[in-house]
């Protein structure tokens, strides 16, 4: 996950990584942490996010696609910057809530 300051005010967040059947995965976000749908592009399950920023190092976020809530969650950073926390849910193909807690650490 890459993190880019863009002009002005906004925020370009790039996924990149490997989904369920080991195909590669893009996925493009770009907008305010101020709690409004943006679009997002190249994610399948999803056509819109919208980020609040909680605190300096939290924030929550709204997963849409065709303007119904399909997921969310929050991310927390330490203040040290050396560990974030994404605690998410999203709603599985048969219509089940699913939680995740992830965990990475900067070395």
């Amino acid at each position: 996950m890459t993190y880019e300051w863009q002009f002005p005010f906004k925020t370009k967040i790039l996924v990149d990584g490997v989904d369920a059947h080991g195909h590669p995965y893009h996925s493009a976000w770009m907008g305010a942490f101020d709690g409004k749908d943006y679009p997002v592009t190249g994610d399948m399950t999803s056509d819109s996010r919208s980020y609040t920023k909680v605190n300096e190092n939290t924030l929550d976020f709204t997963v849409k696609r065709g303007g119904a809530v399909v997921g969310g969650g929050r991310i927390a950073v330490t203040a040290d910057e050396k560990t974030r926390t994404v605690t998410s849910w999203s709603t599985n193909a048969k219509g089940h809530k699913v939680k995740s807690i992830a965990v990475y650490n900067r070395h």
